[in-house]
């Protein structure tokens, strides 16, 4: 207990160094879910590492010391107490940021449907008139399909083969349903600031991946590479879009990838990746079995 309950927290950081660094090895998409998967494992794990260690309050309560003192027992300390409020503490600031990510991406969600109101239910394409160059892929909701939302800035501003690499790659985010990761991901990330690397990492991944599937759709990679330069040129500086935009995500990097060969689907570069989710949810395992130990006592005299 003394030593496994803050294992999480320092393989979390250690995610958070190594994670990235694998991700730029494989091909995006085994690298995006590998590492969204760790990281909801890792911030699962060091939420119960902390919940462990506010619980080892119960042994300070007064109605359990008055007992073991009656009994002339020793009271079980697995960690000092000024740790267990700092425990507390971190639940109670970390809760709050969770709610505060979760209603962020609901309204972002919310936004993006509204802008959808209206029309046919099996239309897939929309185009908003509007100055500004944008495009998103808009989740479906339970039971309505997925919608591409792009303005006509910015299908004026592309060539008819670099607007067929555009939908394919919005068409890539639905289908591979891109927003659950990045969700998952920013979730993590607001429960576990130490995996805010991992979160940026997945990010920038989603749209890679997309970025390969519209290349592979179209068969012409250096035409992806064009359509992506002169989209993020046409949007110009503005401020990153909440949606999972085609501008966006270190687009000179993307840019740089599509002019390669596509990366192998390889998974050896993942495993220090899986292995490190894997250790953080054992570490959280043994410390909780350790604590119930230590309180047994307590617990069956209750």
């Amino acid at each position: 207990m003394r030593v496994d309950v803050y294992t999480p927290l320092l393989l979390s950081l250690l995610l958070g160094a190594v994670g990235p660094r694998a991700g730029r090895r494989g091909a995006p998409a085994v690298a995006a879910r590998v590492l969204a998967g760790a990281a909801v494992v890792s911030a699962a794990a060091t939420t119960w590492s902390l919940l462990l260690l506010a619980a080892t309050l119960v042994g300070a309560a007064p109605p359990v010391v008055a007992d073991a003192r009656e009994d002339g027992r020793p009271l079980p300390e697995p960690v000092p107490e000024t740790v267990a409020f700092v425990a507390l503490a971190l639940l109670l600031f970390l809760a709050h940021r969770f709610l505060r990510a979760a209603r962020a991406e609901y309204l972002a969600r919310r936004t993006l449907r509204l802008l959808c109101e209206g029309q046919p239910p099996d239309t897939e394409l929309i185009v908003a008139a509007s100055p500004v160059a944008e495009a998103f892929a808009i989740p479906g909701s339970a039971g309505s399909p997925g919608r591409i939302l792009v303005t006509s800035t910015m299908l004026g501003a592309l060539s008819p083969e670099e607007r067929r690499v555009l939908l394919a790659h919005e068409r890539a985010h639905l289908t591979h349903r891109h927003a659950r990761l990045s969700t998952a991901v920013s979730l993590a990330g607001a429960v576990n600031p130490l995996l805010a690397p991992v979160r940026h990492a997945v990010v920038f991944l989603v749209e890679r991946w997309a970025d390969e599937r519209a290349a592979a759709a179209v068969g012409d990679r250096a035409c992806a590479a064009r359509a992506l330069a002169r989209a993020a040129l046409t949007a110009g500086g503005r401020r990153p879009s909440r949606g999972l935009g085609f501008t966006d995500r270190a687009v000179t990097r993307r840019i740089a990838a599509l002019q390669i060969a596509p990366p192998p689907r390889l998974w050896l570069p993942a495993a220090p990746v899986l292995a490190l989710g894997a250790l953080t949810a054992m570490s959280a395992a043994d410390a909780t079995g350790d604590l119930f130990q230590l309180l047994e006592p307590i617990l069956v005299r209750g």
